[in-house]
């Protein structure tokens, strides 16, 4: 074999959304784009304010030397300490500047995390449905995912289920939220019973296990809901968000890490994350975002457009009869398959140019992932499609 066998056998696993994303090409082709009702993929769809092209547009009209060179590998010191001012409001913590991180998006904070933290054989666990990358990112430093599902009526955590899969080798706990594939949010009162439960584990063990938030969406919160804080949680913290969604810059990979000022061995953390940004080849984020970032305080993408887009597709579901847990955040719903078999079900709905993701892909079977990250038309031009689907399912329950 010419690549490497792990990498071979991460293309079969991983080729779901990759999958739904050629099929829809050959749809689109086929029949035209505007018959073909395109759920697959959480690519933000609203383009970023007006403020993020005024601002980009001053930036580069600026003739200052330097703009555009290498800067500390942690990112600009001007900008970590701008964001460590605003955790500090929004935390209530104390965090310095040297406690944030700028990374490349949060998939690379992600990996830069990881990198820090596992030694071979570590062990993350993550919360099922989750996002299948976090298998591959912690494969990527010789450490194991190992999976706890959350409870089904809600996909809130399960603390038993949580207790079965803890050894000696847990290092962390990855949370999501809101989250992705099921658009779930995670209230203070979870995170905060998720922490307390987390100390009882570091005391059985007898050393710190991390609750590390993957939260790109957390700014993308409907109903007047709020997202829980892990840093207000549990001292053994850490934060990685980026502006992929609230300012619509998914392309321009720009994030950051925030370090709970209270881990252990605080100062060793801090170098140990610039350290394996720059040795993991991102060198540090984008230079021309990263100086953005303070002059785009409070301004985001309009929430209202996705929670109008979520109310439309939840609509459209009770309608037509497919059950699910109402989002409250982030642009997915996580509805029940209508048979077992959740690839079935999507490749039957394939049949009806309907392009969704099966449940399999995010370690829950039996369901499917439907991103309305789409124009508003492509719902409503879906409905007699999802009615025919529908039927086809009743049909055969007809004896």
């Amino acid at each position: 074999m010419t690549i490497a066998a792990p990498i071979a056998n991460s293309l079969q696993r991983a080729s779901w959304i990759r999958q739904m994303f050629e099929a829809g090409a050959r749809l689109k082709q086929q029949y035209g784009a505007d018959q073909v009702f395109d759920f697959s993929l959480g690519n933000p769809i609203l383009e970023p304010p007006a403020k993020v092209h005024e601002t980009l547009h001053a930036l580069l009209d600026d003739p200052a030397p330097g703009h555009h060179r290498y800067m500390p590998n942690g990112g600009f010191p001007a900008v970590r300490e701008y964001l460590a001012n605003e955790l500090r409001e929004e935390q209530g913590l104390s965090f310095e500047k040297e406690d944030v991180v700028l990374c490349v998006g949060a998939g690379g904070g992600l990996n830069v995390v990881a990198k820090a933290l596992l030694e071979p054989g570590d062990e993350v666990v993550a919360l099922a449905p989750y996002f299948v990358e976090y298998g591959f990112y912690v494969q990527n430093h010789g450490g194991v995912l190992t999976v706890a599902k959350t409870r089904q009526e809600d996909f809130l955590p399960d603390l038993e289920a949580l207790e079965a899969v803890m050894t000696p080798k847990t290092r962390a706990i990855i949370v999501n939220s809101p989250n992705n594939p099921t658009g779930v949010v995670y209230s203070q009162a979870v995170l905060d019973e998720l922490g307390s439960w987390l100390r009882t584990q570091e005391q059985r063990f007898g050393r710190p296990i991390y609750l590390i938030a993957d939260e790109p969406y957390r700014k993308l919160l409907f109903d007047e809901v709020t997202n829980g804080s892990v840093l207000k949680a549990h001292p053994h913290s850490i934060l990685i968000t980026s502006h992929s969604k609230d300012l619509g810059l998914a392309g321009e990979r720009i994030g950051y890490i925030a370090l709970h000022p209270e881990v252990p061995d605080r100062a060793l953390w801090q170098e140990a994350l610039v350290f394996t940004n720059r040795i993991l080849g991102f060198v540090n984020a984008p230079a021309l975002m990263q100086r953005a970032l303070p002059h785009l305080r409070g301004v985001q993408v309009d929430i209202g457009f996705y929670q109008q887009l979520r109310d439309q597709v939840c609509g459209l579901m009770e309608e037509v009869g497919i059950s699910c847990v109402r989002p409250q955040g982030a642009f997915y719903l996580f509805p029940q398959a209508l048979e077992e078999d959740d690839v079935a079900f999507v490749r039957r709905a394939q049949e009806e140019k309907i392009l969704l993701v099966p449940g399999s892909g995010f370690g829950w079977p039996g369901f499917f992932r439907l991103s309305y990250c789409c124009p508003g038309s492509v719902i409503e031009n879906s409905r007699e499609a999802w009615l025919r689907l529908v039927e086809s399912y009743r049909e055969v329950a007809i004896p």
